[in-house]
């Protein structure tokens, strides 16, 4: 049997992207628009190496045709300088040369090291978790309790799983769930897909929302020049609705299966499935249970996020503030868990290396940016391309946004790839187009959030494997939920840009 031709590394994808911006530098006209930034309670206009200093109110912006509530940068929800419209003009051209591309990558690094540095001590806080067992032990408690109520627990399952793709892009670690549940929901009647759609699909339906998801949300907005928080209440109601479909839609499956086994699409298209958990099904489990240890490093883990949600809401964090948080919450379980002090730094270097990658992507990728903006043509990139679609309606350029998310996420599945690779550019388009720049990034997180449900380089592959169905079975489970969740994802972002 041939071997499937293996796709790029997302790093490898973005050094020859790099490459591509730098042979942009010389066929592309150099140019620039006026800048318009906050310094000192004051809006500065960036022109031709000349600033000029207006007062910081609304007839300000009214004034350049700038669309945006004053309010997004007093609130500072707008970090970076951002283009004034009708301001394009040619500037000197400045060529990219070999040594600029070796640079560029390095460059990024330095100027994304924020990002980086919050990344680098989440992957070490979550790994000092995971280690503790304490996740994994409150879900066995759950499912043990909820024996015989599968209905309830499906709900309750789907939500956290959600819950967790949501707030810190709980992925991977799902897998180990399966041993635990598979054979549960096997005992009550379901087919293998139950748990595939509970387990893998909370987690992938959480993705889509991620109202606070550091590895796509933040770096997403933050490539984008925009606070984080800008657009939280309505990626709640999207975790909120998007799961309540989902949870929806399993139990309705659910039903069907346990009322006629013949009707489970596993049966149809893969027949009789052996699986490790058929006899596991069958064995009566020893009743779990929780320490006080365990509780307590559970509400720790979850108080985390909801205080770094609260500390940008209502106190101004930012990246520095929330890595602090982060690395005071993992020396508070150091604390708990009373690890020995070598195993504990092991336990979050581990943890740090398992980011690593996701670092490097997003330090190289600010490395295009940097490469676009030295050679002068990121303003010109962004006056053409406003050109083609700066007649469109916005209903109709955030619904064209959302396909092309779709489609990217088939050759970058990475998110915080996509983010930093896409939102420079996109971001600063949002303002020209007359689209809020939050529906910007909602769009990068629906789009991504739909395909990677069947995305080969995403997860549904080994979900899939951990129970031996088939991935057209799955296709033929998912495809209905999917259209009727690109039909809540466009809604959304239609309310988004008129409301």
């Amino acid at each position: 049997m041939p071997q499937a031709k293996k796709i790029l590394n997302p790093i490898t994808i973005l050094l020859f992207v790099i490459v591509i911006a730098a042979l942009a530098t010389w066929f592309v006209p150099a140019g620039s628009y006026h800048k318009l930034a906050v310094v000192e309670n004051e809006f500065v206009i960036q022109a031709n190496e000349t600033n000029t200093h207006i007062p910081l109110i609304q007839q300000s912006l009214d004034s350049l045709h700038i669309l945006i509530p004053v309010q997004k940068f007093i609130n500072g929800d707008i970090k970076k300088p951002i283009s004034i419209p009708n301001t394009y003009h040619f500037t000197e051209s400045k060529k990219a040369g070999f040594l600029d591309i070796l640079k560029a990558p390095l460059k990024g690094i330095y100027e994304a090291i924020d990002i980086i540095l919050l990344i680098l001590v989440m992957g070490g806080f979550i790994n000092i978790f995971n280690e503790t067992g304490a996740m994994f032990k409150g879900i066995t408690y759950l499912s043990y309790l909820l024996k015989g109520k599968e209905q309830l627990l499906i709900i309750i399952l789907t939500a956290l799983f959600s819950f967790g793709g949501s707030s810190y892009g709980m992925a991977e670690e799902t897998l180990v769930f399966y041993p635990v549940l598979v054979p549960l929901f096997l005992a009550a009647g379901y087919d293998l897909l139950v748990p595939v759609a509970v387990i893998f699909g909370g987690s992938q339906i959480g993705g889509l929302s991620s109202f606070s998801n550091p590895f796509s949300t933040i770096i997403g907005s933050n490539a984008a020049g925009l606070n984080w928080v800008d657009g939280i209440y309505e990626r709640i109601i999207m975790y909120v609705l998007s799961t309540a479909l989902l949870i929806w839609y399993i139990l309705r499956y659910a039903k069907k299966v346990k009322g006629n086994t013949a009707l489970s699409l596993v049966l149809k298209y893969d027949g009789e499935v052996q699986t490790n958990y058929q006899a596991l099904a069958e064995h009566e489990a020893e009743k779990p249970s929780l320490s006080f240890k365990t509780l307590l490093l559970l509400f720790i883990f979850i108080a985390s996020f909801i205080s770094m949600i609260a500390g940008v809401i209502f106190f101004d964090w930012w990246l520095l503030e929330i890595t602090t948080l982060f690395f005071g919450a993992s020396l508070l379980l150091f604390f708990i868990t009373k690890v020995k002090e070598n195993e504990f730094i092991q336990q979050f270097i581990k943890g740090a290396e398992s980011l690593l990658a996701v670092a490097f992507i997003v330090g190289i990728a600010r490395g295009v940016t940097i490469v676009l903006n030295e050679g002068n043509i990121s303003d010109s990139l962004l006056y053409y391309t406003s050109n083609v679609i700066g007649g469109l309606p916005p209903a109709l350029f955030i619904i064209i946004l959302l396909g092309l998310f779709i489609l990217l996420t088939l050759f970058i599945s990475s998110s915080s790839g996509m983010a930093v690779l896409t939102m420079p550019i996109l971001g600063a388009l949002a303002l020209i187009v007359h689209v809020p720049g939050k529906e910007i990034v909602n769009s990068y997180l629906y789009g991504m959030g739909i395909m990677g449900f069947i995305t080969p380089t995403g997860l549904f592959l080994p979900s899939l494997a951990m129970v031996n169905v088939s991935a057209k079975t799955w296709f033929k489970f998912i495809t209905p939920f999917l259209v009727m969740l690109f039909i809540l994802c466009t809604v959304a972002l239609l309310i988004g840009i008129y409301r």
